[in-house]
């Protein structure tokens, strides 16, 4: 068995559980928030056999793709403030970090 932590953004984290859901994949959802831009995550944890975790890995890169976004600059880390303020920024948002880690035992009380 293998743990699948997948730390998405919000924003993908309806259709993330709908599509892991609809392939018999079952999920726990927890809020995360991410460090660089403060904004809201959610971390998936996906319990599978070893022989689905690509199956579990290409819905994850399917559902949750990198785009680009729009900021204001005195959202991101080190800003002064309104020095910045008139200048928006370019950042890529979105995508998926999965760690996967070996599971000794699993219960499902």
């Amino acid at each position: 068995m293998k743990l699948l932590f997948a730390i998405v953004s919000d924003e993908d984290s309806s259709n993330l559980t709908d599509n892991l859901n609809r392939k018999g994949f079952s999920t726990t959802k927890l809020c995360s928030s991410g460090g660089f831009l403060r904004s809201g995550n959610t971390t998936f944890l996906v319990a599978t056999e070893e022989d689905k975790v690509d199956e579990a890995l290409s819905i994850i890169g399917e559902t949750c793709k990198s785009r680009r976004r729009m900021i204001a600059s005195e959202k991101l880390p080190g800003s002064f403030g309104s020095f910045n303020m008139a200048m928006p920024v370019e950042v890529n948002i979105g995508g998926a970090t999965v760690f996967i880690l070996n599971i000794e035992q699993f219960h499902k009380l």
